[in-house]
């Protein structure tokens, strides 16, 4: 999707960035904060600025896209926040969250799975028809399902609306056998497909915006951890295994 102007401007100085929220924001001066961005971004409306970390400047977020702006709304500052004390980086946080709660709301009959019999892991996959790592990584999905993994992919067209992949996409989601359909479509062989109601594409394809991708294939565990390009089926499995200890630590 092309941007241009301020839009574009803030989708490229939030992509780096995170924060959380610490307190309830309800003063003068962030509410001018508000009102000014709500003014100049389309995409930001009041509810996404609030009270950051660090005294004199204010989080933006939408998504899992995060920036800071200072308070008297002259500045926006890109960078991620690191407690040095607790040697946390506050920005990943503020996005793994982010991501978790997006990932969560997609229900396994919006996406195409692909199951073991025994699932042991399942990763959201942001997955694009003529990619070549994405063809790369479905080549191997026997693999991926041999480790336990559950493949959920989510068809993300890279050129945007009215582009081939998109339209291809959008054959696909149509398919009766939508898993037949994909692998068909990443092989360019023909397959069969109907009409019908293809605007889960679209919702796909702002779910990813929503996420900050930067490519494909986009790997997203349940946790919110973010993998932006291809693992082989034994480093995704490690990597899933890995995060699954963190997780028995905390």
């Amino acid at each position: 999707m092309r941007r241009t102007g301020k839009s574009y401007f803030l989708l490229l100085t939030l992509g780096l960035m995170g924060s959380g929220s610490l307190f309830a924001a309800n003063d003068a001066s962030l509410e001018e904060v508000r009102a000014k961005m709500d003014a100049m971004f389309e995409e930001i409306g009041p509810e996404n600025v609030s009270l950051s970390p660090v005294d004199g400047w204010y989080t933006v977020q939408k998504g899992s896209i995060v920036a800071y702006v200072s308070e008297d709304g002259r500045y926006l500052l890109q960078g991620d926040l690191i407690d040095l004390d607790q040697q946390v980086n506050l920005s990943e946080r503020s996005r793994v969250k982010a991501r978790r709660e997006l990932i969560s709301t997609v229900q396994d009959d919006q996406a195409i799975l692909f199951s073991p019999t025994e699932i042991k892991y399942s990763v959201t996959v942001f997955t694009d028809i003529d990619c070549t790592y994405c063809r790369k990584l479905h080549s191997q999905i026997d693999d991926y399902l041999a480790h336990g993994i559950q493949i959920r992919y989510l068809l993300y067209p890279r050129n945007g609306p009215a582009s081939r992949s998109w339209n291809t996409s959008e054959d696909v989601w149509c398919a009766r056998d939508r898993n037949s359909a994909l692998t068909a479509a990443k092989l360019d062989r023909d397959f069969e497909t109907q009409n019908c109601d293809a605007s889960t594409i679209t919702r796909h394809y702002m779910l990813g915006q929503d996420v900050g991708l930067n490519g494909t294939p986009a790997i997203v565990f349940d946790d919110g951890t973010l993998i932006s390009g291809y693992l082989t089926p034994a480093a995704l499995s490690s990597r899933l295994q890995q995060a699954a200890a963190d997780q028995d630590v905390r």
